[in-house]
């Protein structure tokens, strides 16, 4: 997604597809049709992203390994809980390259990003703190002054308003500078240790365990699977997987692996040829025993029968 731009989106495998750099699996909790908008921009040295949600969803999250980001709720109801950890207004989310994490949603929600080098984080840091920044070796939670937060979140939400609404403007090379320069003092300013800041790491080893079963539960994405296989894949009881599935994700395995699998039968089907592929295959493949029920569980998640998104779709047109 390269310059300045929004986009709306109703399907989720689309919405994924539309964050480059970053990897996103997600698997939408809330009941009803999705929609989702993304506005970014793309400074000199800074990239930005504004993702707002209507439903409740579980993301996974890879970051690329050489860019270091931030990220802040900026709307949501409940609060959101990012690796385990229920964050509060004017927390900022520090990551490390490369970061694997669950963030999730009980609701709408609005998130914003921030990306850059770390050799640029360094040498920003050193001008206006007079200290190196790096990105930490694990992401950690960072609690600034009210003002200090409320000044970051102001500026990245401006942006993404000149986005939406006056794209001319921000495209400026001036506008630009200035912005950006802007928001450079105020992320330094909340990054910059200070004794009226509080810190909060995220725990590793439930991070560990849950990366694992990601990878388990990808490695058997084009058939069923059951728990105990996946607790062998992931390494841990069952009861382990429980305790953590709770905490990072607020459901037990078993149903994020059904809600999981519901979203890959969306994605067979639509990518299926009607004439070639019944509801009844996809349905079996994933485990889904029981046709009827099936056809039950999948029009409550995404308000529409597996039979009408096995239908001819359109191809979404390009960004804009």
């Amino acid at each position: 997604m390269p310059g300045n731009g929004t986009h709306a989106f109703t399907e989720p495998g689309d919405y994924e597809a539309s964050l480059c750099g970053a990897k996103i699996d997600l698997v939408v909790t809330g009941r009803g049709r999705f929609k989702a908008v993304l506005t970014w921009a793309e400074l000199r040295q800074l990239h930005l992203l504004c993702s707002q949600e209507d439903l409740a969803s579980i993301a996974y999250v890879e970051l690329p390994a050489h860019l270091a980001y931030v990220a802040f709720p900026t709307r949501f109801d409940p609060p959101p809980i990012w690796g385990g950890v229920k964050l509060r207004p004017g927390d900022i989310v520090f990551h490390s390259c490369g970061e694997l994490m669950h963030h999730c949603s009980t609701g709408l929600s609005q998130k914003g990003f921030m990306s850059f080098t770390p050799e640029r984080l360094a040498i920003w840091s050193y001008a206006l703190a007079e200290e190196e920044l790096v990105p930490p070796p694990s992401a950690r939670i960072i609690r600034p002054s009210v003002p200090a937060s409320a000044r970051l979140l102001y500026l990245h939400a401006e942006a993404s308003r000149l986005v939406e609404e006056s794209p001319g403007i921000i495209a400026h090379p001036e506008v630009t500078r200035a912005l950006e320069q802007e928001l450079i003092h105020a992320l330094i300013h909340c990054l910059a240790p200070d004794e009226d800041h509080a810190y909060k790491a995220f725990g590793r080893r439930n991070a560990t365990v849950m990366a694992r079963f990601e990878e388990a539960l990808a490695a058997y994405a084009d058939r069923s699977v059951h728990l105990p296989e996946l607790c062998m894949e992931v390494g841990v009881s069952a009861r382990t997987l429980r305790a953590c599935c709770a905490e990072v994700l607020g459901m037990s395995p078993y149903r994020y692996l059904r809600l999981r699998q519901l979203k890959l039968a969306r994605t067979a089907l639509r990518n299926a040829d009607p004439a070639a592929v019944s509801v009844e295959d996809i349905a079996r493949r994933l485990g889904f025993g029981d046709p009827r029920r099936f056809t039950v569980m999948y029009r409550a998640a995404f308000g529409e029968t597996p039979a009408a998104t096995l239908r001819p779709q359109q191809s979404p047109g390009p960004l804009k």
